[in-house]
């Protein structure tokens, strides 16, 4: 066997091809379709997009992390399947996951995160529903005719003592229960939402919403409305 401090073995070749082992490392990731990430969202300008909707409260002379870096990084971590912000404590030293953000030092630690998540208010949640509204009108060129929106809820099973957990029968779990609203593959809404509600509630309140801002764009457009016998409410079917 060669000895543990040789860098490179050498197999050999197969053709042109050459076969070797290398062991020095360098830095690696497991996360390359980030980078995928980091271009569709320089195309479509999704956090630059997000970030010009939210106030930044804090002090700009002690800000480290900008407001759209960081939400670059929380976006780019969930499309990875990184859901739990404690991930970005060793995400914040990967070099790709740096480099899709566009920072050349460590990112935002998961404590700054949570922050930036906990200060969310209606008013901003909805800002951020607004530019989802705008990116989906702008992925059209023209008008369409007619358009399905479809609306329904699903669980999101939560563990532990987490905050607002409650058990949901149906699902035989605690967890929550969002609220969606979906065009196609296009997501317009998503409404995180206590269990033990009635699975119907805000959505009236919702479509509204989205009807009035698609309607300032698309006037002539036939919307329809599609639910399940659990949406079959009163103020909903007005």
């Amino acid at each position: 066997m060669p000895k543990c401090t040789e860098a490179r073995i050498d197999f050999g070749r197969l053709g042109r091809r050459i076969i070797e082992a290398d062991f020095t490392g360098g830095d690696l990731s497991s996360d390359g379709g980030v980078m995928l990430l980091r271009q569709v969202d320089r195309k479509i300008g999704l956090s630059r997009a997000a970030a010009s909707v939210l106030p930044d409260p804090r002090d700009p002379e002690r800000i480290e992390h900008g407001l759209r870096e960081m939400l670059a990084q929380r976006i780019y971590g969930l499309c990875c399947g990184y859901e739990d912000l404690n991930d970005q404590q060793t995400l914040r030293a990967d070099l790709l996951m740096q480099t899709a953000v566009g920072r050349t030092q460590a990112l935002a630690s998961a404590h700054t995160l949570t922050r930036l998540d906990s200060r969310a208010t209606r008013a901003q949640v909805w800002a951020l529903h607004g530019v989802l509204l705008d990116q989906f009108v702008s992925s059209h060129a023209q008008a369409p005719e007619q358009i399905v929106l479809d609306v329904d809820a699903s669980d999101v099973p939560l563990y532990g003592n987490q905050e607002l957990s409650e058990l949901r029968a149906y699902y035989d779990h605690h967890g929550h229960l969002p609220l969606y609203v979906f065009c196609g593959q296009a997501m317009l809404a998503c409404y995180l939402r206590r269990s033990r509600i009635d699975g119907a509630r805000h959505a009236a309140a919702v479509i509204k919403l989205i009807v009035k801002q698609l309607r300032r764009h698309w006037p002539a457009t036939r919307i329809f409305v599609r639910g399940d016998s659990g949406f079959c409410r009163q103020n909903l079917m007005r």
